[in-house]
């Protein structure tokens, strides 16, 4: 690959990785507990706030394991391993890294490991 290329997904995931930063950061103060004080808060307004954190709760878990995944990108492009799968050691189409330029593997690893995945009980 060359250096043009990995320099323009080098600055994708950077600004992905500051995103996902920001997000998280935003995110924290919606996941406080919710008042269990239903005087202020009927059981309706409560079950909705709850469910709210619970949604909250579960894209805060998402956004991080996808900064853990653009973190882990970066850390190939410093190690020169960036845009080789880590299950075969093939390049990893361009086509793929520009819709997801934190992907760890090609199109047929990736379609094999989801198909071992949908076996697993």
């Amino acid at each position: 690959m060359k250096q043009t290329h990995i320099q323009h997904f080098k600055k994708q995931l950077l600004s992905l990785e500051a995103e996902l930063m920001e997000c998280l950061g935003l995110t924290s103060e919606s996941s406080k507990a919710v008042e269990l004080d239903q005087a202020r808060m009927g059981r309706v307004s409560r079950g909705d706030a709850m469910q709210q954190q619970a949604m909250v709760s579960a894209a805060h878990q998402r956004d991080e394991k996808h900064l853990v995944k653009v973190r882990k990108a970066l850390k190939r492009i410093d190690d020169d391993d960036y845009g080789f799968c880590l299950e075969c050691g093939e390049d990893i189409t361009m086509k793929r890294l520009d819709v997801a330029p934190e992907t760890e593997l090609c199109l047929d690893c990736q379609s094999l490991l989801e198909q071992r995945q949908k076996r697993q009980p």
